[in-house]
């Protein structure tokens, strides 16, 4: 039998501070990552690498952030 994903207050807090970690960190990674490249002359694929894994990151952080949201709202 699945264990139940604990509910109330700490859970919801916990998941939106991991959601602010993971913009955070995608934000500081993405923005070091682009310097480093430009650095090197990396290749503009790797460029787009890299847009695009920040770009999946928020999409994820908003998925979360919103479905917290609609959870909170209708509790």
């Amino acid at each position: 039998m699945a264990a139940r994903p604990p509910t109330g207050p700490d859970a919801f807090a916990r998941r939106m501070r991991v959601v602010g970690t993971v913009i955070a960190l995608t934000t500081v990674l993405w923005l070091l990552l682009g310097e480093i490249g430009r650095q090197y002359h990396w290749d503009g694929r790797y460029a787009l690498l890299i847009d695009l894994a920040a770009l999946a990151a928020y999409v994820w952080a908003l998925i979360v952030a919103w479905q917290l949201w609609r959870k909170r709202r209708d509790t």
